[in-house]
């Protein structure tokens, strides 16, 4: 079941969600993962869509949500403190909602994890784990600009999803920065995937099998246990 919602980020503001609850939800649920898009799309995205749907028939309550630049239609993204600030209160949101789940993680595409990231390390969202859909750890071309100096103060299960083919995200400096990490993770290698795991049209597979495929991984992640890397 989906519903849509409006969550305050401001006294006369407020951002599009969509609540996705399992059928068999009951006012409280176990496990609740907030999804936040990228920077170049919004919360309609068809993978963050089949994370909601696969989440919600695995029993897991989900809730997606626009950042307000997208929220009015506009391209550039908001300023970074406006992108926290908007978590945050989604956060609350979904923290103070009459199906809060007692667990509540925090997953972004791109922009939205990162940004998510940034908040853990700084103590601003306590959330039980963290799931990045690609994560931006430099600029095009430009792999002398890590953004991951962050990820080392973050104590809480992360679990990575990276194509071998993104040019925001290079493979071995990513394999580097994990491996100096204290705190569990997991890496899902998306072979051939490029930033949004768009794979050649010569590897014969569809997009959408491509998300159910990252779907059912992050439903084995949630499901097995905290500990571990890779």
């Amino acid at each position: 079941m989906n519903d849509r919602v409006y969550i305050p980020i401001g006294k006369h503001r407020q951002v599009s969600g969509i609540l996705s609850l399992p059928r068999t939800s009951g006012e409280k649920t176990g496990t609740g993962v907030i999804l936040a898009h990228g920077a170049g799309n919004d919360m309609n995205h068809p993978l963050l869509v089949t994370l909601a749907q696969g989440l919600a028939q695995a029993g897991y309550l989900s809730l997606r949500f626009n950042f307000p630049y997208r929220e009015q239609g506009r391209k550039s993204p908001d300023r970074q403190e406006v992108l926290a600030a908007t978590w945050q209160q989604v956060y609350h949101f979904l923290r103070d909602h009459r199906h809060a789940p007692r667990t509540i993680i925090a997953a972004g595409k791109s922009m939205g994890g990162r940004v998510a990231a940034q908040m853990v390390a700084e103590g601003l969202l306590p959330v039980a784990r963290l799931i990045f859909y690609g994560y931006p750890l430099h600029p095009p071309g430009r792999k002398e600009k890590l953004r991951a100096a962050h990820l080392e103060h973050i104590t809480i299960p992360m679990l990575f999803f990276a194509g071998s083919r993104d040019s925001l995200c290079d493979l071995p400096l990513l394999q580097q920065v994990l491996e100096r990490l204290s705190a569990p993770w997991v890496l899902e290698i998306i072979e051939g995937g490029d930033h949004s795991f768009r794979l050649p049209k010569a590897a014969g597979v569809s997009q959408q099998a491509v998300h159910e495929r990252i779907m059912l991984k992050t439903l084995h992640w949630l499901g097995g246990s905290r500990e571990g890397s890779c």
